[in-house]
């Protein structure tokens, strides 16, 4: 475990979320840019409609990359939100992950179970990666959390 915290938005507590490394990393581009396998685990909070939870994710993604990054993305983003519609709602007290696997790919799993198939390619796993750890990250004390820095 590299850090965790709490994901806020407005005065709701919509997830807890950790982020696993193959070994601590201090840095916001070491954690992306490290090799090995990677998790981003959440457990939620709150119920969140799946089209609302994917778009935020897509927004994260939108923060931290120009419009021709985005653009070369947008295939594997399309295939990672289907998957995500899949699950209709992300339920409070739901386990949401998103893994990094090198020989496989980038795959989400809904309570210990894939949720379609894993999305290729390292760099759409540090896309993912840049919603919460990026210049513009979604929350900055979660991203201070998720570097192992005290609160």
């Amino acid at each position: 475990l590299n850090g965790a915290g709490l994901r806020k938005r407005a005065f709701f507590q919509v997830y807890v979320i950790g982020l696993y490394l193959p070994e601590k990393k201090a840095s916001a581009a070491d954690a992306i840019a490290g090799p090995g396998p990677k998790r981003v685990a959440m457990h939620m909070l709150r119920d969140v409609n799946a089209a609302d939870f994917g778009g935020a994710l897509n927004d994260g993604m939108k923060d931290n990359h120009s419009e021709a990054e985005m653009k070369a993305l947008e295939p594997r983003i399309k295939q990672l939100l289907e998957a995500m519609s899949a699950m209709k709602e992300a339920k409070k007290g739901m386990r949401i992950t998103l893994d990094w696997a090198p020989a496989a790919g980038t795959q989400l799993t809904v309570d210990g179970k894939p949720s379609g198939a894993p999305v290729p390619g390292e760099d759409f796993y540090r896309a993912l990666l840049k919603i919460w750890l990026g210049e513009h990250p979604v929350q900055d004390d979660l991203k201070k959390a998720l570097l192992g820095e005290k609160q």
